[in-house]
């Protein structure tokens, strides 16, 4: 198989682009968005990757992952009760002090994503950059995932920055985050960012560098968790919770083990699973300075090395209780996870884990732009090459946990079923209401190679393994985000909202639909191409909880 031309699948404008509104604009609103639906959808992503140097060059980021960081904002309201959908759009680069280092000097001396280091550079010049960079903390590329509401939300002011005030549908807080300790905070809604912390606001022990940009809520509490990756000789991995009720975070489990680029983790009633995958960090971490990046610093895929699953209680204190051993695989987004009695032994649990996985890493060297740009000729992943970084749909279960016992040898996790490329998704997501128990249904991006990016939006059902999808020959989606039907009793009775750019005419809109069939019902028109985002989150106007899924 081979992606459609540019001609038939355009998509430079999503990825080259400087379409911002810094004031609330009114969008063209078609078809009927439904009420339940009203409330406050944020997006970030890159936001260009292009800059112009005060020497009258041009800088270019190289992957897809350091493109400059910008939050989006659609308010969606109904101004009477029998009224059409009102939206509004705004958005606003959120790395004003990091696009004028580049300006300035032509370069970034930060450690990024994957911005190959500059060969004739020493190894002490390398190392003493970033620490000396690291006085700017403003200057902070930080947007891969957003909180609403975020329990801690310690940070460092700027008070250059307006203060926050009257924000509403009980939005107080939002903090864009990565794959690191980093955290920033914007103003949720001017969207201007106000200042940066690191996660030893939450506890003085998370100090480790690493972190995973998606972390998991409670869904009945709001208590967050997530880990802290501490590198060296003896990496350590630190598993938390931050109390939605207090503030208070508590480390669950501190253990040693291989340094790892991890972007997601599991949660179930009771447990935190962190899968450590096989993107294994080399030199103990001690790469990441040398190269300056993280994508470099990864260790070729090795089939003979193992995945390792590690299980840590989260209600009763114990701590590390099991780990287990799967063959090799990568992923960057853990869809669910949820507990079932083991059918042997009452007493223990099995741990059921679903996720969308590769095959080996070649996916994180895709997306350097020249693969993913419509315009760009002869992108170095194609054929077989491509192949190789087409997500599957699987599941693992790890058996019989038994939380009265400390963690042992490490048992095998069976892999229970593993979906054809061409049914699976990345950017996966399911009904929030669903998390931490079983589901059916799950929802995400289609890269059926078509173009030479996204290509559709696809429903897949874990019970029969199959898929619906929704797909317009040259329009791009991005990452849809689920919106229950408060009265619905299916789970799948609710609406996807996705942003996708029309490539032919370069302008995005706001796309419902319909969960069940991926039907459209209403859509919200802009007037400029909105660049290509990693993740969102969704504040309903009728729910004070909104956590991160």
């Amino acid at each position: 198989m081979v992606a459609a031309t540019a001609d038939s699948w355009p998509n430079d404008s999503g990825f080259d682009t400087s379409y911002e509104e810094h004031e609330p604009v009114e969008l063209t609103v078609k078809g009927n968005i439904p009420h339940y639906a009203a409330g406050v959808l944020y997006r970030t992503g890159p936001l260009g990757y292009k800059a112009k140097t005060d020497d009258g060059k041009t800088w270019a980021a190289k992957h897809w992952f350091d493109g400059f960081s910008c939050v989006h904002r659609f308010q969606i309201d109904f101004p009477e009760q029998n009224s059409p959908a009102k939206v509004q759009y705004r958005s606003r680069r959120t790395v004003d002090e990091y696009l004028e280092i580049v300006r300035k000097t032509g370069k970034l001396d930060s450690i990024t994503f994957a911005s190959k280091r500059d060969p004739c550079e020493s190894f002490f010049k390398k190392v003493m950059s970033i620490f000396q960079a690291s006085n700017a903390r403003n200057a902070k590329n930080v947007g891969v995932t957003l909180s609403i509401n975020m329990p801690g939300g310690g940070y460092v002011k700027n008070p250059e920055k307006p203060s926050i005030n009257g924000h509403t549908n009980h939005i107080e807080t939002l903090h864009a985050k990565t794959d690191a300790f980093l955290l920033k905070k914007i103003d949720p809604e001017t969207l201007e960012p106000l200042g940066i912390a690191t996660q030893k606001i939450l506890h003085p022990d998370l100090k480790g560098p690493m972190s995973a940009a998606h972390a998991k809520s409670d869904p009945n509490t709001g208590d967050i968790f997530n880990f802290n990756l501490d590198l060296g000789y003896n990496s350590t991995y630190r598993v938390f919770r931050t109390s939605a009720a207090t503030g208070k975070t508590d480390i669950l489990a501190t253990f040693k083990g291989k340094p790892a680029y991890i972007h997601s983790l599991f949660l179930t009633e009771n447990y935190v699973v962190l899968c450590v995958w096989n993107s294994h960090i080399t030199w103990s971490g001690i790469s990441i300075l040398y190269n300056k990046n993280i994508a470099d610093a990864i260790a070729p895929f090795d089939l003979k090395s193992k995945a390792t699953w590690y299980v840590v209680d989260r209600k009763d204190g114990k701590g590390l209780v099991a780990t287990y051993e799967s063959d090799p695989f990568f992923c960057f987004h853990s869809v669910n996870a949820w507990e079932e009695p083991n059918e042997t032994d009452p007493k223990k649990t099995d741990i059921i884990t679903e996720l969308s996985m590769f095959e080996n890493t070649d996916v994180i060297h895709r997306f350097y732009y020249d693969n993913l740009v419509s315009s760009i000729a002869n992108p170095e992943y194609e054929g077989k090459k491509r192949l190789s970084c087409l997500p599957m749909q699987a599941q693992f279960r790890l058996s019989s946990v038994d939380a009265r016992v400390h963690a042992g040898k490490p048992l095998p996790a069976e892999l229970l079923f593993q979906a054809d490329k061409m049914i699976s998704m990345e950017l996966p997501t399911i009904n929030p209401s669903y998390l931490t128990r079983r589901h059916r249904f799950s929802y995400g991006c289609a890269d059926r190679l078509k173009s030479s990016f996204m290509d559709g939006i696809v429903k897949f059902d874990n019970t029969s393994q199959q898929s619906i999808f929704w797909e317009v020959e040259g329009h791009t989606p991005g990452e849809p985000i689920f919106v229950a039907d408060p009265e619905g009793q299916a789970e799948d009775d609710g609406v996807l909202l996705t942003v996708v750019l029309d490539g032919f005419v370069e302008r995005s809109y706001l796309l419902v639909l319909d969960a069940r069939d991926l039907k459209e019902v209403g859509r919200a028109e802009m007037s400029g191409p909105m660049s290509f985002g990693f993740h969102g989150a969704y504040k309903s106007m009728s729910r004070k909880y909104a956590g991160d899924v």
